[in-house]
Order: C-alpha cells, then structure tokens, then sequence
C-alpha cells in the first residue's frame, strides 16, 4: 500500500505542477482584492492534479478488484463532473445554478454507484445531499493558504483511522492532498482553484458515505462521530452563511466574511490562522476517537458539546474581530 500511496502523492505533485505551468502561460491568476485575502497575484488551479491522483487511485483499484467496478466508475464520473465544471469555472467564471445543477448531478451518479445498485435509498439520499454540500463548504472555506488542502488531509486521515474498513480509500485520498500542500503553504504558489475545492469536497463526501455505512453496518456510533473531523469547516460555513443570508446578502458571491477571513483581515498571518484551524481538528480528531464505539447516548452527547463549544467560540472570535457586526457588508 505505500508504494501506491507513494504514487499517488507523486501523479498529484506533478499534476499541480503542470497546472502551475499551465496557468502561467495561460494568465490563470487570481488578482488580489477586497474580496481575498491574498495580497500578491496567484496562479490557480493546481487542485486538478489531485482530481488526476485520485482517478488514477480508481484505475489501480479497478484493475486489483480492491473495489467494485459499479461503485468506482459512479466515484469517477462523479469526480469529473465536479472537477470538470471547476475547471471551467477557473477559466470563465459560471452562475451558481449551473455549478450547483451540476454537483447534485454528481451526488446522485455517486450515490447511486455505491449505494443503488444494493436498493439502501436512504444512504443513497444523504449521499447524493452530501456532495453539494462538501463541495460547497470546501468551496467557501478556501480562501487563505493551506486552510482547505490540510483540512481535507486531516479529515481523511482521520476517517481512515475511525472507520479501518475505508483506510485505503482515506489514506489516498489523504496522501493526493499533502502532495499538494507544500505548493501553496506557507507561501503560495498556486491556489487549488474551483476544480481543487470541488475535488476535495466531493472526494470526502464519497469517503464519508462509505465510512458511515460500514460504522452502521457494524452497528457502533462512528458514523454520529464522523462529524467531528468536518466541525472546524461546517461550523464557520455554517453560521458565516446564516448570517449573511440573514442580513440580506448576495450569500453566493465571493466575499472576507469567513472568520478565518476576519482573522487574517485583524493581523494574523494566513500561517497562523491554518495551524490554529488544524489544531482545533487534531482535537477534535481526538474526541472522536475516544468517542468510538461507546453507547450511542453517550456518543451524541460529545457531539453535541463539541459543536456547542465550537458554536460559541466562532461567536465570541467573532464579536471580538469584528466588533458590532452580525456580519461584514459586501460592497
């Protein structure tokens, strides 16, 4: 297994780096703004070579029969719809619709892949719901350095690690994602870009519905727990969403909102802000570890404290960043 994980991080390393070319030669760059959080002009894109690493994965997988061929090809067409209009939204920005039609298309193929064929139409469902959902928040949520590639990281690493069943998918995962960290942190080289966000949010969407069903299948509470490893990135796209929409915005356009954002807008470095967000995963990681397996009652429980302190934690950072503020108006 470590020689394809190997393999893997070194197709995704060098897919980002023919995308960096790429997007040099072909003005692909992301001009600073007061919507960003980057100051200096950046090439964008680089997450497709993790879209590649990944359907590379799926051939390997084919071809040693780790995987059912039903379940990859609904992973792989998946994984090109969503990358696919990411790329183009890259090059020529899209309306929202397009882009969200798109990525439920993705979760029903998806959903239907790995659960349809076996008739479980709930788990086909929240499947299919899972993915615009991830792609989204992924989407939302990258907006400074490393922030979203070491979130996927930590959150795959961390699903392979609760749920064994799903190791390789989650380690691969895990491992086309760290090739491509050092290419945008600390200091960025090159952004994932709508087809990297898209990638990763759609990549752990299918991680998550494969570990949820094989933790109910065993009938343990991992797949409450599940949620754990995510809370950092829901609960800020959560509650920065809400307030937006609540106050009347144009939620869906880009903006510095975020509280990672506001962060980096009062002082702290982009290094800073990832590491903090990453420490609060590894915690919650931890917590969800110790919450594996024990009674159900007890394991909602945890849950429900931890997002409960995460909640009012974002309230408080919140208050204090951007003090008398429900949330930052959009010019």
């Amino acid at each position: 297994m470590a020689a394809w994980l190997m393999l893997l991080a070194g197709v995704s390393a060098a897919g980002t780096w023919l995308a960096l070319v790429y997007a040099r030669r072909h003005k692909l760059i992301d001009q600073p703004g007061e919507r960003r959080s980057h100051s200096v002009p950046t090439p964008r894109g680089g997450g497709i070579g993790i879209a590649f690493a990944l359907l590379v994965g799926c051939a390997m997988a084919a071809a040693t029969g780790m995987a059912g061929l039903v379940s990859l090809l609904g992973f792989a067409t998946g994984l090109l719809l969503v990358a696919g209009i990411g790329w183009v939204d890259d090059h020529r920005p899209l309306g929202p619709v397009l882009r969200l039609l798109v990525q439920c298309l993705a979760g029903l193929v998806l959903a239907w892949g790995l659960h349809g064929a076996e008739g479980r139409w709930g788990w086909v469902v929240l499947t299919a719901l899972s993915v615009p959902v991830l792609v989204n928040v992924w989407n939302f949520m990258d907006g400074i350095n490393g922030l979203a590639s070491s979130q996927a990281v930590l959150a795959a690493a961390a699903v392979g690690w609760l749920v064994p069943p799903v190791a390789y998918p989650a380690l691969a995962l895990a491992a086309a994602t760290a090739a491509f960290v050092p290419f945008n942190f600390p200091k960025a080289r090159i952004f994932l870009g709508d087809v990297g966000s898209g990638t990763l949010g759609y990549a752990l969407a299918a991680l998550l519905a494969l570990a949820a069903r094989d933790a109910s299948a065993q009938k343990i509470p991992d797949a409450l727990v599940l949620v754990l490893p995510l809370s950092a990135f829901l609960i800020d796209a959560s509650l920065t969403l809400g307030a937006r929409m609540l106050a009347g915005e144009v939620w869906w356009q880009p903006h510095t909102s975020h509280l990672y954002q506001c962060w980096v807008k009062a002082g702290r470095s982009h290094t800073f802000v990832t590491l903090v967000y990453a420490a609060f995963s590894v915690v919650a990681v931890i917590l969800a570890s110790y919450l594996s397996g024990v009674a159900p009652w007890f394991a909602g429980g945890g849950v429900a404290l931890w997002l409960s302190i995460a909640l009012l934690a974002w309230v408080r950072l919140r208050r204090r960043l951007v003090p008398g503020k429900g949330t930052e108006r959009q010019a």
